[in-house]
């Protein structure tokens, strides 16, 4: 028996046009026809998207899903559940889990664990380094083989710049991107903060945007000498952006991303010790801001991640300086990269449709991020005009904190389709009309 879906009267959007007055029938878990006035059959479930906009479902290429070893912080169900409340139908698992996923067998039990217990598409990374510490190459070969999608040590930056060398040396006869947080912990210090005003307010050491900019030339010199795919992760610094946008006009192989909270936050909103604004790199300035937000405008900046990083409420409600760094992003980072990006006019919404969902897809090689005939039908529906408020407390996830409680966001996921299965979501909780909605919230937030 054939499995059908009908959506009806919605506005499709893709990562390059819009699609006004079409229906999107669904069989299986394939898309199988996009048509005006499609009849639906008495038996055909059917959603009226009037008002509407479908997009591609997103693909969110850096956040850690804490299994195996972490359950406790988060596991697959979890971790699945929240990204189908922010309209992830893919996402990625970075390798710090335990044991880490640095050897074949690692990766097919990760494969087939989440297959098994995942709502959504889960693709591994696969260590570079053995235990991620810097020291000696993991089995890259068996692991691509084995079906790791890119190789990276998540957020652990390789200081051994021979490592880097005999990496990028080794990973250039294979056709798979290297994903790198980069960081010379000898100068970020090892805290959450940046190094500036509030820093030395608070009596805190803060990390310098050298100690990102050191780390990202030296990787980008390197990536140019042996001509690999260089993938750089949550850019925070309006020089880091500059050298990246140099790099792409001289022709070296280099991709980059960044999160919600570089473009949303800044440091300020670490005042009175805010831990749950913690995170690597740190929050920057006002102008560093205003520099990824320009990255993101002009193309220098590819993606937009999640960055999801969960953990206990236990690790943020403690001193500052050591309480752990992330925040819970599933549910939030598609609606504060509209509100803050498409909604200010920064970019469209096929531009953010790309940077969420078709531009991840083509990093990673995997068949996402399309809406089109014959294409799995991972889809997302969602009100550009309704207005939610952030109850970090309802969220999917077991990490149920954030620094954007209380804030009210634009793009109210509705419905989230994963492999042709629907899912409504629970963020109409609490839904606001739109004149509810101000952008002086975010001010100390971020005010540009």
């Amino acid at each position: 028996m054939i499995n059908t879906l009908l959506i009806k009267n919605g506005t499709i959007f893709t990562h390059d046009k819009t699609i006004y007055n079409m229906d999107i029938l669904i069989e299986d878990n394939k898309i199988s026809a996009i048509e005006a006035n499609i009849i639906p059959e008495d038996s055909w479930p059917v959603i009226d998207a009037k008002g509407l906009y479908i997009i591609p479902g997103l693909v969110d290429m850096h956040c850690d899903l804490c299994e195996p070893g972490f359950d406790f912080k988060e596991d697959y169900i979890s971790a699945g559940e929240s990204a189908i409340n922010g309209g992830f139908t893919t996402i990625t698992n970075n390798p710090n889990t335990q044991p880490v996923i640095d050897n074949r067998a690692i990766v097919e039990y990760v494969l087939t664990k989440s297959k098994k217990e995942s709502p959504v598409n889960v693709y591994p990374y696969g260590a570079l380094s053995k235990g991620l510490k810097g020291l000696e190459l993991a089995e890259i070969g068996e692991m691509q083989l084995a079906g790791v999608v890119a190789v990276s040590d998540g957020d652990v930056p390789i200081e051994n710049s021979g490592l880097i060398k005999s990496l990028f040396h080794y990973c250039s006869m294979f056709d798979i991107p290297i994903i790198l947080h980069c960081e010379d912990t000898q100068l970020s210090n090892g805290h959450g903060i940046n190094d500036g005003f509030i820093a030395t307010q608070l009596g805190i050491i803060g990390a310098p945007e050298i100690a990102e900019t050191v780390a990202l030339t030296r990787n980008i010199l390197l990536a140019e000498a042996y001509n690999i795919h260089l993938h750089v992760c949550h850019v925070s610094t309006k020089k880091s952006v500059e050298i990246i946008r140099n790099a792409k006009k001289s022709g070296i192989r280099i991709t980059a991303e960044t999160s919600p909270q570089y473009f949303t936050l800044d440091e300020t909103c670490l005042i009175e010790y805010n831990s749950l604004g913690k995170v690597n790199p740190p929050l920057r300035t006002k102008e560093d801001v205003q520099a990824i937000i320009k990255g993101i405008g002009d193309g220098t900046i590819d993606v937009i991640s999640s960055d999801h990083k969960p953990d206990t409420i236990d690790s943020k409600d403690i001193e500052f300086e050591l309480a752990s760094y992330g925040i819970s992003s599933f549910e939030t980072a598609f609606s504060l990269a509209y509100t803050k990006l498409v909604d200010t006019k920064v970019i469209t919404l096929e531009q953010l449709i790309n940077k969420m969902s078709f531009k991840p897809s083509q990093i990673l090689a995997i068949p996402k991020g399309k809406i089109a005939l014959d294409a799995i039908a991972d889809i997302v529906i969602f009100d550009p005009e309704a207005s939610f408020l952030v109850e970090s407390r309802n969220f999917k996830s077991k990490a149920n904190y954030s620094p954007y409680d209380g804030m009210i966001l634009k793009g109210l996921i509705k419905y989230t389709i994963v492999n042709g299965k629907k899912y409504e979501t629970n963020n109409d909780n609490v839904v606001l009309s739109s004149s509810d909605y101000d952008m002086s919230q975010f001010e100390g937030y971020g005010d540009y």
